[in-house]
């Protein structure tokens, strides 16, 4: 084994060439390095053996000269001298410890950004809000990045050497005849002095901050859904994109229509008279409106009758729903004697073709159009 190839060195290589190349094979192949791989140890016993050779005048001449050189015959450690730069670290640091800091500073990952925290608000509004679109105006509170820093949580100081290393970057220790130079903790290796955390965020990079916001709500929602704000959510971390802002509607229920999906129903109170009869009757639309209905003659309770188109728009597909109508026969609170007098006569008449029309089991009330 020549030790001069262990080092990588050519045999004319001087003291100083030899420590660097000492110091340079033995934080790669040293066993806090490289825990449970043999092959490493194995290296690094011959690194220590070549330099222990080398670095000493006598047994670099014997070995020069083709001699034998005993294994014990060590009149040095082999760190005596040696400055062993690493990683920031305590001053009381071991020689595993150093190396293990080395590690981990080559083996972090700066963290990632992260996307801001979505807001959710509710807001009430009536049936002819919900069917025609609205507009609504909120105050939202939510955390932004720091204007006073611009979302680093530090603040910059003016130009002056830092306090701990005094300008140089490092701070030495020494441990017998070992001396470890490592990053200055107060200064991460810049010499000067660090950012100071921000006061307003207190190094968050963020603040709360209040802010008005239109919201648009689109024609036809229903009870329930929600509508999404993009950006308007809290503020990433990190360079991170914005949550959202969800506004979740209530719509309050109206007094003559209902609605079931984008269909609208109403129920239309029908006099004897207009069921029997048969009428055209003026129907209420939900925009304001009204729109004439025929009613045939027949016309029995229950019976719906679908107007097209006069429904709910959908938030989602823009097609409008239909009007259902069921027709509710309803008898007038008071009557006079010849109004009496006329329905029993009605009754004498009719009363018969009704019952049996009740004993046939007729079925339902069809839906017409």
């Amino acid at each position: 084994m020549d030790l001069y190839v262990v080092l990588g060195l050519s045999h004319g290589a001087t003291d100083a060439e030899i420590k660097r190349a000492y110091r340079r094979l033995a934080r790669r192949f040293h066993p806090d390095i490289n825990p449970g791989d043999r092959a490493a140890a194995m290296r690094f016993r011959q690194i220590v053996q070549a330099y222990e050779t080398l670095i000493d005048p006598d047994r670099r001449s014997r070995y020069d000269a083709g001699t034998a050189v005993d294994a014990d015959d060590r009149r040095t450690s082999g760190f005596e001298g040696f400055d062993f730069s690493v990683g920031s670290g305590d001053p009381g640091a071991t020689f595993g410890d150093l190396f293990a800091e080395a590690l981990a500073d080559r083996g972090a990952r700066a963290p990632a950004p992260e996307r801001g925290a979505d807001l959710h608000q509710t807001t009430e509004l009536t049936f002819e809000q919900a069917l025609g679109g609205a507009t609504w105006t909120t105050a939202v509170t939510r955390r932004e990045t720091c204007r006073a820093c611009a979302g680093t949580g530090r603040t910059r100081v003016g130009p002056g050497l830092c306090l701990i290393c005094h300008g140089s970057g490092a701070v030495r220790s020494v441990r017998g005849h070992m001396v470890f130079s490592r990053s200055c903790p107060g200064c991460g290796g810049a010499g000067q002095q660090r950012p100071r955390l921000c006061e307003p965020c207190g190094g968050t990079g963020q603040e709360t901050r209040s802010e008005t916001v239109q919201v648009r709500i689109p024609a036809g929602v229903s009870d329930g859904d929600r509508v999404r704000v993009p950006g308007k959510g809290n503020a990433g971390l990190r360079g991170g994109p914005w949550g959202d802002l969800y506004i979740t509607v209530q719509v309050a229920p109206h007094p003559l229509f209902r609605r079931e999906g984008d269909d609208l129903h109403l129920v239309l109170p029908i006099a004897i008279h207009e069921a029997a009869l048969g009428a055209r009757i003026d129907v209420p639309t939900p925009d304001g409106g009204a729109a004439r209905l025929r009613v045939p003659p027949g016309t029995q309770s229950g019976q719906r009758f679908r107007l097209r188109d006069r429904g709910a728009v959908s938030a989602r597909s823009g097609q409008r729903g239909d009007l259902i109508i069921e027709a509710r026969l309803m008898l007038p609170s008071v009557l006079d004697e010849r109004s009496k007098e006329l329905l029993r006569e009605f009754g004498r008449l009719n009363g018969e073709s009704v019952r049996n029309q009740v004993e046939g089991g007729p079925e339902g009330p069809p839906l017409r159009s």
